[in-house]
């Protein structure tokens, strides 16, 4: 099994890119003006070719529990750990206005896509990525339904359009050209050219993950609430790994999700929060302040968390 010092070296590329993205942005070699068409590029170009060339062809996915199971227990797993953020942001004092819904969906809402996506691609191969791909479908679920809800406290039905999107359209095509043979059939030239656009989704991912945090590092005071960063510390870093683990331990689940659980149950808050409070009525410095304190925190605990949940879950060699 790999050592802390190894773990921390795979995860180490990943942040640094993240950095690299705050420092363009903080040079204006990428403009705000320029913030969108980049964030769309990655949404709806590079990344639907990512998913594509990954599941087309994967035989991981040949597995009926492969396919059915990830995305149970993505929507199920992301639900739970909304639940109990709700609980403890009560139980911190927050209210209706002041936090309360905001620190909820920050705290229950892991980064489930741009860092395991390397992470995994380094531990275990690239064709690790199709499973872990199906499972952020049901994440993708719980956000625009659970997730909205909780941020608006309105009905969920309107979320449901935002699952009709083209990384979910090119998984649904994929996942179809997979189950049925018809992904041999596509031409060489058109796989290569997704292959090139797929190649650039996860590091131009990350370079835009740095990209949107640098605007709330302008402030720096403001970015740290002593209650809420440590309690956002204990809970997403240290008591809602566990409900991944546990699942991964004790659910009949392949080798292929067990792997995807435990990385996921290392990850810190994901950035998507403070879009969902800026968008919807919430309380964005919340999200930022639990965002930004997490990810800081996780550079070390990611490697401890990896390693205790292969061994945890019976991977370790």
């Amino acid at each position: 099994m790999m050592s802390y010092g190894q773990l921390f070296l795979i995860i180490l590329p990943v942040f640094a890119m993240i950095a690299i993205g705050v420092g363009l942005r903080r040079a204006q070699w990428i403009t705000e003006a320029a913030e969108d068409s980049l964030f769309n590029l990655v949404i709806k170009i590079t990344f639907p070719c990512l998913i594509f060339k990954s599941v087309a062809n994967n035989p991981a996915l040949h597995e009926p529990r492969n396919v059915l199971l990830p995305p149970l227990l993505g929507f199920g797993l992301t639900l739970l750990s909304l639940a109990v953020g709700w609980y403890v942001a009560r139980a911190l004092g927050l209210t209706l206005g002041h936090g309360l819904r905001t620190f909820t969906l920050a705290v229950g809402l892991n980064n489930y896509g741009y860092l395991p996506l390397p992470l995994m691609d380094a531990m275990f191969g690239p064709e690790s990525r199709a499973v872990l791909l199906l499972h952020n479908t049901g994440v993708e679920a719980a956000l625009w339904t659970g997730g909205i809800l909780v941020v608006t406290g309105l009905s969920p039905r309107e979320g449901w359009r935002k699952l009709i999107n083209a990384p979910v359209i090119s998984l649904l095509v994929a996942l179809v050209a997979n189950l049925t043979g018809a992904a041999v059939y596509v031409p060489s030239v058109i796989m290569s050219l997704i292959h090139g656009f797929g190649v650039c989704a996860v590091p131009l991912g990350l370079l835009m993950t740095g990209v949107s945090i640098q605007p709330h590092l302008n402030d720096p005071k403001q970015l740290v609430n002593p209650r809420v960063t440590l309690t956002a510390w204990l809970l997403r870093l240290a008591v809602l790994p566990w409900l991944f683990l546990l699942t991964a331990r004790y659910l009949p689940c392949s080798l292929e999700l067990k792997r995807v659980l435990v990385v996921q149950a290392a990850m810190p808050s994901g950035v998507i929060s403070i879009i969902i409070a800026r968008v919807y009525g919430g309380q964005p410095l919340v999200a930022v302040q639990i965002m930004l304190g997490t990810t800081a925190l996780a550079l070390f605990t990611i490697p401890f968390w990896i390693r205790f949940g292969l061994s945890f879950a019976g991977l370790a060699p």
